[in-house]
């Protein structure tokens, strides 16, 4: 196993992953899904209860609240092996959307949410949602739409507004909600922690998208009617919303690419035993030029998108992260990218069969395209990568 830049401790480690991921997840992660799909969870509950005897369990936080301390690069030696499988980062509770926001609380949250939300959210015993995006004319890629409004009234503040997309918000205990708190461009929207089920908030629906929805990874639309919340329900300070979204965004796109890579991986791998052994034409499908074409461009992919990944990482790990900004949305580009491209070739390299539900090629293909959109869509990245670069702030020769 290649351990590019990770120390010797973070190559065991990964080796460790590697392990529980293929010894226990990929064997049950069907029996997951559709245990999921009928509100079950007991093959889910005893491979968490394995990673937790591993010392697996939400690795990404510090030691003292039961994590493994691991910084963006320890990140990309665990998350890179638990994306191999959805259900991978879901045993281990660091999965999207709750590791993220384990992480922002912990960062700027006050005692008494930490108090009342985080440890639920560690133990997996509750689960959270980001409330950003809204309905056109609102805060879709250019948040400047922002439309959802808290306005201070006495100590409190009311909430009122449309989102949607709100990952695992359905069956979320807390929402982490933006909204706008004045009509400054920069300092104009703050972040709230409410209660999933606080009076005047209406879960419209869990939207039905191209993917079938599993586990946490299932869109809510809400509507915010008068949602009061006290003063103490604000992360950070007024004004910081947008500036702390970025700090959110940043690393959540690289650990999105982590986990993409996993799967992106662990498909093209599946492609090789088939394409050995199927015959056409005469020969083996892996040695039609055809074939190999396919195999070259997408290998290739993948390891562009690792490099940048790790690049990236590296700067996150230094403490620069205003300058890992436009390498963020490289790597969020490519890999959101390289992910559909190697599923849709890993179906037309098996024909029929790859189209069929006898191989997840199909399954996975359906909840990757979000990829391209989800954190923001491939424009917007083109567009930070092409403005840092025209203003002479990137480096293209690391």
């Amino acid at each position: 196993m290649n351990d590019f830049l990770l120390t010797p401790e973070l190559t065991a480690l990964r080796r460790e992953v590697r392990t529980f991921v293929d010894e226990h997840v990929i064997p049950n992660e069907d029996a997951v899904l559709a245990e999921d799909a009928k509100g079950e969870r007991t093959t889910l509950d005893r491979l968490q209860a394995i990673a937790k005897e591993g010392g697996l369990w939400t690795p990404h936080l510090p030691v003292d609240v039961g994590g493994r301390g691991l910084g963006p690069m320890g990140m990309c030696a665990v998350f890179r092996e638990l994306g191999r499988s959805p259900a991978g980062a879901r045993a281990c509770n660091c999965d999207a959307p709750d590791q993220g926001n384990m992480d922002l609380l912990l960062r700027v949250a006050s005692e008494s949410i930490r108090e009342r939300w985080l440890g639920p959210l560690i133990a997996d015993e509750s689960t959270s949602a980001f409330c950003m995006t809204e309905p056109a004319p609102g805060a879709g890629s250019d948040p400047s739409n922002l439309a959802t409004t808290a306005v201070r009234d006495g100590d409190d503040w009311v909430i009122n507004g449309h989102k949607w997309y709100s990952t695992g918000g359905g069956k979320a205990a807390f929402l982490i909600v933006m909204a706008r708190t004045s009509e400054d461009k920069r300092n104009g929207a703050s972040m709230f922690v409410v209660d999933r089920h606080a009076a005047g908030i209406e879960h419209v629906r869990d939207m039905n998208t191209m993917s079938e929805g599993f586990l946490a990874h299932r869109e809510a639309e809400f509507l915010f009617k008068d949602v009061r919340v006290g003063g103490d329900a604000i992360l950070g300070q007024i004004g910081d919303g947008f500036s702390l979204a970025q700090a959110r965004l940043v690393p959540a796109r690289l650990t999105h690419c982590m986990r993409w890579l996993g799967l992106a991986d662990r498909t093209l791998d599946m492609c090789r035993e088939y394409i050995g052994r199927r015959v056409s034409f005469g020969k083996p499908l892996a040695r039609h030029g055809a074939i190999q074409r396919m195999i070259a461009d997408n290998a290739m992919k993948i390891h562009q998108g690792n490099l940048m990944t790790l690049h990236c990482a590296t700067l996150l790990e230094a403490g620069l992260d205003k300058q890992a900004r436009p390498y963020s949305s490289m790597a969020k580009n490519q890999v959101a990218k390289l992910l559909c491209q190697v599923l849709d070739d890993a179906i037309q390299m098996h024909g029929g069969l790859g189209y069929s539900d006898d191989l997840p090629f199909g399954r996975w293909y359906r909840s990757s395209r979000a990829a391209r959109i989800a954190d923001g869509p491939d424009e917007v990245h083109e567009m930070v990568v092409a403005r840092d670069w025209l203003a002479g702030r990137l480096n293209l020769l690391v």
